[in-house]
């Protein structure tokens, strides 16, 4: 079974590959991912959604700062190429990833990618 931090690293390899798939095969059917600037996506099917649409809406790209690992947490510290800095907590529970919370700018975001402010 793989460690919170090795399922980090396949979800970083995921993002940036843009595979959604792969991503969505690292969470629990009944996953939170909870980017603290949207509201909480819950369950499978909605964030495999999120990320189809996500992924046609800007060419994001993860850069790994760090990766910490504590217990069944994962803590993600990373940048992209625009400059925009973010990090993401991870609960991974036998090898899939339960609940995710990230911190980011989303006004940098969206002007970074010339997308309609909110």
């Amino acid at each position: 079974m793989l460690r919170p931090k090795e399922v980090v690293c396949k979800w970083v390899d995921a993002f940036n590959d843009h595979d959604v798939e792969a991503i969505v095969s690292l969470y629990h059917d009944n996953a939170i991912n909870h980017q603290v600037t949207n509201e909480p996506v819950i369950g499978i099917e909605a964030i495999r959604e999120m990320f189809t649409t996500e992924f046609t809406t800007a060419d994001m790209t993860a850069i790994v700062e760090n990766i910490f690992e504590d217990g069944q947490w994962a803590i993600l510290e990373w940048r992209d190429p625009l400059g925009l800095r973010g990090c993401g907590f991870f609960h991974v529970v036998n090898g899939k990833i339960l609940f995710q919370r990230g911190y980011w700018d989303k006004l940098s975001f969206l002007k970074q990618h010339n997308l309609p402010i909110e």
